[in-house]
């Protein structure tokens, strides 16, 4: 096996600097790393993580305990916190829950008992032995996709609430008063709660109390997004527009009002929250919130290393999620009366 001196000796460089292209690239000069990537692969040098671990009493690795990542949000949040940790010589270790608060504390006792430096969690609602152990053990930790500034925890996020506000203050501006609204469950999720919430407030500075069947919660999926559009539409043939707390459900719904003939947003707008990348593809492009997904991922990334390195870090850091928009929302036109059958 090739050691550390092999790989310096081949590179024609210090160990001193092999340590530091391993342990702190962004420290090294790209010659130098190149000549120290090059001499590894040309050995097959591995190092030796138990070592290195006993050696400097961490693990370099982080854990992420998300909700799933069969959400593109989420998945492409992942993908961006794991690059970030790695040009530090970091691994990510991911545990999903599928929003149960059961599942998410034996996931983080799992972590802990793996040796994580760091661990991220999503939203500011969470069980308090989970603090607790993080605490216990001196683990730095941070609350993400959820801004707080109330929150006695770190943070990284944004304004679910605002953002979702604005984004049916669009509509209102647009003349739009008939409105359906399609969630996904907001149990154990706080910042689904948070978007409809800013829903709601926004409708009622409006003067509009809206009726319970104008609000339909279905599972996170497209599919449900068009059984939730159908409902809505059979019940108040009058919506004039449909706004959606996540983009799935937003395009479900977009896809079974052409299947009603229903045109948007000639007769329908349609507006979702996340921003996902097929948004920008579908005919008529989705208005939408963009979530700062990927600066998320490089902020919990630095914010956890810098805590694990003994700096000081800012507790609350907020991002913007912005609004978006697109061709799936136009004003209010006059359109044929259509009936309850759809």
């Amino acid at each position: 096996m090739a050691q550390l001196s092999d790989v310096a000796k081949r590179a024609g460089v210090s160990t001193a600097s092999v340590s530091r292209v391993l342990n702190h690239p962004d420290k090294v000069s790209a010659r130098i790393r190149e000549k120290v990537t090059l001499a590894m692969e040309e050995l097959g040098y591995v190092r030796d993580g138990a070592a290195r671990a006993l050696a400097s009493r961490r693990s370099y690795s982080i854990g992420s305990v998300v909700p799933t990542i069969g959400i593109g949000i989420f998945a492409s949040g992942v993908e961006r916190l794991q690059q970030r940790l790695q040009e530090y010589g970091y691994q990510l270790l991911i545990a999903t829950t599928q929003y149960d608060a059961s599942k998410e504390m034996e996931a983080v006792r799992s972590l802990i008992e793996r040796g994580v430096d760091g661990v991220q969690l999503v939203g500011q609602q969470h069980d308090p032995r989970i603090y607790a152990l993080l605490q216990g053990r001196g683990i730095p930790y941070v609350n993400s996709y959820q801004y707080d500034p109330d929150n006695e925890h770190p943070c990284i996020g944004f304004d679910n609430y605002r953002s979702a506000w604005e984004l049916m203050r669009h509509l209102m501006e647009l003349g739009h008063r008939d409105v359906g609204i399609i969630t996904s469950p907001t149990r154990l999720n706080d910042r689904i709660a948070a978007r409809l919430n800013g829903m709601l407030a926004c409708l009622k500075s409006y003067g509009i109390d809206q009726p319970a069947n104008r609000i339909v919660e279905v599972p996170h999926r497209l599919a449900d997004g068009r059984s939730a559009a159908r409902a809505l539409m059979r019940a108040n043939p009058q919506i004039t527009a449909i706004c959606g707390t996540a983009d799935a459900l937003a395009i479900g719904a977009l896809f079974e009002l052409r299947a009603m003939g229903i045109a948007v947003p000639g007769e329908v707008s349609v507006a979702g929250y996340d921003d996902l990348e097929i948004v920008r593809h579908l005919d008529p492009t989705l208005t939408t919130v963009h979530v700062p997904v990927e600066e998320i991922g490089v902020r919990v990334a630095d914010y956890l290393l810098g805590c694990i390195e003994g700096r000081a870090m800012p507790m609350k850091t907020e991002l913007e999620a912005n609004l978006v928009l697109r061709d799936s929302t136009a004003r209010v036109r006059t359109a044929p009366v259509r009936t309850a059958a759809g």
